[in-house]
């Protein structure tokens, strides 16, 4: 499956995620994407079949909501939270290993097709 990391997660993890061999982008480095709204990023995404890793909730999910409602298709989107992975400098790694595991379990490119999942 095909990730993109929201701006609020270091390009270094998207890096390491690729040197790992999985398809994995981050909006920071993708200078077309950084600062779209909400929905122009994830029609973006959509359009390249990639899923969205946020800790966005209070935005997302509704966007989630609404597609499923329409009957739309999305290629996933992935939560995370302060709690469960704080970011910051010294986190890197531990993003890199719970994402490198969760994209191994998911090695279909529409394995998280239509889905919602939490880490």
């Amino acid at each position: 499956m095909r990730l993109c990391l929201d701006e609020h997660y270091s390009p270094e993890i998207a890096r390491l995620l690729r040197d790992r061999g999985h398809d994995v982008s981050a909006v920071k480095e993708r200078p077309e994407l950084v600062g779209l709204p909400d929905a122009q990023l994830v029609a973006a995404l959509q359009a390249e079949r990639s899923a969205l890793l946020t800790e966005n909730v209070q935005d997302f999910v509704p966007i989630a909501q609404a597609l499923a409602a329409r009957g739309e298709e999305h290629w996933g989107f992935v939560f995370t939270s302060s709690r469960s992975l704080p970011r910051g400098s010294g986190t890197i790694g531990r993003y890199v290993d719970v994402l490198d595991a969760f994209l191994c379990e998911r090695p279909g490119e529409d394995d998280l097709k239509n889905q919602v999942s939490w880490l």
